[in-house]
């Protein structure tokens, strides 16, 4: 293969990998004022939903949250400047991991 030709491959997937990561930044900028209203309507999850977040400085987090409630909970984790998970229903005494590559942990509401 030719330096042009390798050149122009190497501009394609550079070109490629910054529209994708465009794409994936976009949604957020355009939530609807129902998606806001939808999260906001459920509360902020009990204390008997332990957290445990980590913000990582480049961004993204992982939150993990463990079901004390003594019955099964629907919770649903939301980020700021990305998606927020979707509602996961958690067993008493049990955890999940909700890991993302951008954005930042805001709070934890029931659903």
């Amino acid at each position: 293969m030719s330096i042009t030709a390798m050149r122009r491959r190497t501009a394609l997937v550079a070109a490629t990998l910054v529209l994708a990561g465009a794409a994936a930044a976009t949604p957020t900028a355009y939530a609807s004022p129902s998606a806001v209203t939808t999260h906001a309507a459920g509360g902020t999850a009990p204390a008997c939903i332990e957290r445990n977040v980590y913000n990582h400085q480049e961004g993204g987090t992982d939150a993990y949250l463990r079901n004390l409630c003594g019955k099964t909970m629907r919770v649903k984790v939301i980020v700021d400047s990305w998606w927020d998970s979707g509602c996961h229903t958690m067993k008493n005494h049990t955890g999940w991991l909700y890991r993302t590559p951008g954005g930042r942990y805001s709070k934890t509401v029931v659903c």
